[in-house]
């Protein structure tokens, strides 16, 4: 009876027994606790709302996070409530969406949350820099984050701070009935407006932000940074441990900046054990390739992205002698003048060449290219212009060969060059539509026969496939992959 009565005086007293009672997790250590939460299902994952408790551990258990709001970051709450992030990315918020917009603009690099006032490439730059963060919020954040996340492993950013000579040379282009010098000049406004406000809080014009992340995070294996220069490769350059590294100079139709020899020298002089480069709108050269393969000699993977190389830096490639992938993306030029063939060396660790979206109607570059890469087992092309019967007959040997969207070529020009490939062992033919079955020689049908691999659909009506059936093409690799 008077414990009755002290629990109708006390309700509370009644709740903290029955709390104690029911959760029977109380008696559990925290680091047995976390193991238990890690076994359970990451979506849904609603343990976070049963206590205070639970809602810490679950933070401790987040190594990973896209941000969204740059202020969740600066204020210090996302450090706080996930201090164990390995893996951020800041490209989102670094340009802060508008409101109440749902039109997106999205590219292999970069997605954008446009207003609809934006509708050609020169609004969508102007709307960039305007929605973009200011440098002080960049570095403040980056401090934040260098010093709250020190076992960072991997980080993606948008580096907005650059010279204001540099950021608007876009806009330097004919005037069309006055359109595009007025955006030049608010453009300018912008830029003037966001380095007084920078001198106001105290910042200078340098890469605080990065030089934090780069002396705190020793630990940074992988790097992707926006709007890259000269400035912000040297700013990283501290970081001795990347091993896999995306520079993004320009974005066509998104923005337009770059780094040149300058900048990789830096780089390649202190980042010594990289893996993975990629380079996207670089104006390098020789000496800025020479410089990544003579100092980074771990250097497996190279991509360039856009480039626009001075002429003669295909022989700068020789001097990455571990190499063994290169790929060229949205390449409209290789080399105009790539210099004397005795000069080009070659790669001897290259296995895969991959041209992806290149013009090659420069036969010149295109053999130097070829000569350089002598050594490589796969060769791949996917929707290259100009790559004609001329061209592709400079094809070295392969053991894999790969055809997407080549739509000059012809099927003898194709018979011509697969003839002359003794070790080939692996073809793919796809959405080539010059290429026609009816024209399939005996000697060529009968090279299909022995393949390992093959796919064979160079337009939507063909049938080769089911027309030879009877051959048994690729069955020496269905007896090679056939199970125990």
């Amino acid at each position: 009876m008077q414990l009755q009565e002290s629990q109708e005086k006390n309700p509370g007293s009644k709740i903290d027994q029955d709390k104690s009672t029911s959760d029977l997790t109380l008696g559990l250590s925290d680091n047995l606790f976390l193991k238990i939460l890690e076994k359970l299902p990451q979506a849904p994952y609603p343990c976070s709302l049963v206590c205070k408790r639970w809602f810490r551990l679950h933070g401790l258990l987040r190594h990973s996070i896209k941000l969204k709001e740059w202020s969740f970051l600066e204020s210090g709450q996302m450090t706080s409530r996930f201090p164990n992030l390995t893996d951020v990315d800041l490209t989102i918020a670094c340009v802060p969406p508008p409101k109440n917009s749902a039109i997106f603009l999205t590219n292999q690099f970069l997605r954008i949350q446009l207003s609809p006032e934006v509708y050609d490439p020169f609004l969508i730059e102007k709307f960039i820099l305007e929605q973009q963060l200011l440098p002080s919020s960049l570095d403040m954040g980056l401090k934040i984050l260098a010093e709250c996340c020190q076992g960072l492993q991997r980080l993606c950013v948008v580096d907005v701070r650059r010279p204001a000579f540099d950021q608007f040379r876009l806009f330097r282009k004919p005037v069309m009935n006055g359109v595009h010098e007025e955006i030049g000049k608010e453009a300018s406004k912008v830029g003037l407006k966001q380095s007084t406000e920078e001198k106001k809080a105290g910042f200078p014009n340098t890469e605080i932000g990065l030089a934090c992340i780069a002396k705190n995070c020793q630990m940074l294996q992988e790097l992707e940074l926006h709007h890259c220069t000269d400035e912000s490769l040297s700013a990283i350059s501290a970081c001795h441990n990347l091993q896999i590294l995306r520079l993004v100079g320009s974005i066509e139709e998104f923005y337009h900046f770059s780094f040149s020899d300058i900048g990789l020298t830096k780089l390649a002089l202190n980042c010594k054990r990289l893996l993975k480069l990629e380079l996207s709108g670089c104006d390098g050269s020789y000496d800025g390739i020479a410089a990544i393969g003579q100092c980074c000699f771990m250097l497996e993977e190279l991509t360039l992205v856009n480039q626009d190389f001075d002429e003669g830096w295909i022989a700068a490639l020789s001097y990455c002698s571990n190499l063994k992938t290169l790929r060229l993306e949205n390449c409209k030029r290789i080399d105009t003048n790539p210099g004397p063939v005795e000069h080009l060396g070659f790669c001897p660790a290259l296995e895969r060449l991959q041209l992806v979206r290149c013009n090659l109607r420069d036969k010149v570059g295109f053999a130097a290219l070829v000569l350089v890469c002598a050594a490589v087992k796969e060769l791949e092309f996917q929707d290259c212009w100009g790559l004609e019967d001329e061209v592709f007959k400079l094809t070295i040997n392969c053991r894999r060969l790969s055809l997407e969207g080549c739509s000059l070529l012809s099927t003898a020009g194709l018979e011509t060059v697969l003839l002359g490939l003794k070790d080939l062992q692996r073809l793919r033919v796809v959405s080539c539509n010059n290429i026609k079955e009816t024209e399939i020689t005996p000697s060529l049908a009968s090279l299909f026969t022995v393949l390992k691999e093959f796919k064979w659909r160079p337009d939507t009506k063909s049938l080769l496939a089911a027309s030879i059936a009877g051959f048994e093409i690729g069955q020496k690799g269905r007896r090679y992959f056939k199970r125990a």
